[in-house]
């Protein structure tokens, strides 16, 4: 087991788990900062495994996670606040 591959079971263990448990409870604006951190934490998980497997071909998935992520966190910002107006 490579030192890379500890540190994707770190990350996934210390990272995903809080951030789900913080996505799924309290108000909006908490659920949001959840998300936020666990879409940071994947991509990180995911440009280490692409150095786990030593395939370029994996960064694809990081990148494309990215862009995704920002507009999702837009759109959840747009009915969050429709929500509130509302």
């Amino acid at each position: 087991m490579s030192g890379y591959t500890v540190c994707v079971l770190v990350l996934m263990l210390g990272g995903v788990l809080p951030a789900l448990a913080l996505a799924s409870n309290g108000s909006a604006s908490a659920r949001l900062v959840g998300i936020e951190i666990l879409s940071a934490v994947v991509t990180v998980a995911m440009l280490l495994v692409s150095q786990v497997t030593d395939e370029s071909f994996d960064l694809i998935v990081p990148l494309v996670l990215v862009p995704v992520s920002v507009v999702g966190t837009l759109v959840f910002t747009r009915l969050v606040d429709a929500e509130a107006d509302g």
